[in-house]
C-alpha cells in the first residue's frame, strides 16, 4: 500500500490518464486511415479539448474533495471505469464536414495532422511521468 500512496498522488494520475487518452487516439487515427477507402466510412473523433476539460475538473476535484480519488466526469467521449481506468468512446464526426463522392468524410491531410498533435502530447506527458519516477526512485535509494 506505501507504493500505491506514493504513485498515485501528485501528477502521476493525470498524466497515465493523458497516455491513456492519447494511446486511444492513436488507435482511432489508425482507424480512420485504414478505412479513409472504405465507401460510407464515417470519421470517428475524440475531442482534445473536452478530454483536457474533463482532466481539469478532475483535478480541481481532488484539489476540494478530502478522498484524494482522480475520477473523470463529464465528457461523452471520456470516463472512468469502476476499477479507475479510463474508457475512451469515439464519436462519429459530423457529416457537415467535407463529404467525398464515395460518401467518406476522412481526410488523411487532417488525420496526419491529428497524429503529429498526438504524439506531440504523448511524448510530453511519458517524458513528465518519466521524470517524476525517476525523482521517486532517487528518494527511495536516498541518491541525490
Amino acid at each position: 500500500m506505501f507504493l500505491n500512496e506514493i504513485t498515485e498522488h501528485g501528477p502521476a494520475p493525470a498524466l497515465v490518464k493523458t497516455l491513456a487518452f492519447q494511446e486511444s487516439r492513436l488507435k482511432m487515427i489508425a482507424e480512420n486511415i485504414a478505412n479513409a477507402q472504405t465507401p460510407g466510412y464515417r470519421t470517428k473523433q475524440l475531442d482534445l479539448a473536452g478530454f483536457q476539460n474533463s482532466l481539469r475538473k478532475a483535478l480541481a476535484g481532488r484539489r476540494v474533495g478530502s478522498n484524494d480519488s482522480f475520477e473523470m466526469t463529464g465528457s461523452r467521449e471520456v470516463e472512468t471505469d469502476e476499477q479507475g481506468f479510463l474508457k475512451v468512446t469515439p464519436s462519429e464526426e459530423p457529416v457537415e464536414n467535407v463529404l467525398f463522392h464515395d460518401g467518406t468524410n476522412v481526410s488523411i491531410e487532417q488525420q496526419m495532422s491529428d497524429l503529429a498533435q498526438t504524439g506531440l502530447w504523448s511524448d510530453l506527458a511519458g517524458k513528465l511521468l518519466q521524470h517524476r519516477y525517476e525523482q521517486l526512485r532517487k528518494a527511495t535509494r536516498g541518491m541525490p
